[in-house]
C-alpha cells in the first residue's frame, strides 16, 4: 500500500468507527412480534427508507428514524407505534467502537488531525467520539451542516469549517452509498473503504480497501 500524508483524515462515524446497531436495534424491538420472513423484509425496507429520508431537506435524525420506521411498517402492513421508533433511536448513545478502532486511531492521533463527519445530531456525537480512543480535531454533524451525507453540502460544510480543499483530505468510510461515491465525485484526495461487510465494494470509485482501522496508519506512513 502506498503512503500519503493528508492534512486531515476524515471519518464516517457510525458503521466505520462505531459498530452500527440500527438494524439490530430494530430487530430487538420487532423480533418477537414478526415472523422471520416479514422481519427480514421489514429490516431491509428500514435500511432503504433511512437513505431515502436523508436525501431531501434536513430534518432532525429522530424524525429520519421515525419516518423510516413508519414507512417500513406501512410497506409490510405492520401497526406503527412512534414509541418503537423512539426505542430504536434511544440506543444510539450506547453503541461502542469496533474492536480495531481505538488502537488504530491511537497510532495516528496527535500526528495527523482526525475529523468525524457524521449523519448525527450535536447532542449524540460526543457520546461516540469520547469512546474512540484518540483525540479528534473536530466532529461535524448533519445538524450543523443542515444536510446529510451523501449530499455534497455535508462535505462542503466540513471543508469550509476546516479551511481546506477536498484534495487535502483522506476520507474513510465503510459505506459507498453514504460516503465514498460522493467522495469520488468531489475528488477527495484519497478515499479509503473500510470493509465491514455490510456493503459491497465497487472498484470504479477508486478507493483503497482495508478491513481494519489497524491498517490505516500504514497508509500514512505511521
Amino acid at each position: 500500500m502506498t503512503t500519503w500524508r493528508p492534512k486531515f483524515i476524515t471519518f464516517d462515524c457510525y458503521g466505520t468507527l462505531i459498530d452500527f446497531q440500527m438494524g439490530p436495534a430494530a430487530r430487538r424491538v420487532y423480533g418477537d412480534r414478526l415472523a422471520r420472513p416479514v422481519l427480514e423484509g421489514f429490516l431491509e425496507s428500514f435500511r432503504g427508507y433511512r437513505l431515502d429520508e436523508v436525501l431531501g431537506a434536513w430534518k432532525p435524525f429522530d424524525e429520519v428514524i421515525d419516518n423510516a420506521v413508519e414507512r417500513s411498517c406501512k410497506a409490510w402492513n405492520i401497526p406503527f407505534d412512534p414509541a418503537d421508533a423512539a426505542a430504536i433511536y434511544a440506543e444510539i448513545p450506547s453503541w461502542i467502537p469496533h474492536p480495531d478502532v481505538p488502537g488504530g486511531l491511537a497510532t495516528i492521533g496527535g500526528k495527523i488531525p482526525l475529523v468525524v463527519l457524521s449523519n448525527s445530531m450535536t447532542d449524540l456525537i460526543p457520546h461516540s467520539v469520547a469512546k474512540l480512543g484518540a483525540p479528534f480535531h473536530a466532529a461535524y454533524t448533519a445538524q450543523e451542516a443542515q444536510a446529510y451525507k451523501p449530499l455534497q453540502r455535508a462535505f462542503e460544510y466540513m471543508f469550509d469549517s476546516l479551511g481546506c480543499a477536498p484534495a487535502d483530505v483522506m476520507h474513510c468510510s465503510s459505506s459507498l452509498r453514504y460516503d465514498l461515491m460522493t467522495a469520488y465525485d468531489m475528488k477527495i484526495g484519497r478515499r479509503v473503504f473500510v470493509n465491514r461487510g455490510h456493503e459491497p465494494g465497487i472498484d470504479f470509485y477508486g478507493y483503497t480497501e482495508i478491513s481494519s482501522i489497524a491498517q490505516l496508519p500504514g497508509l500514512v506512513g505511521l
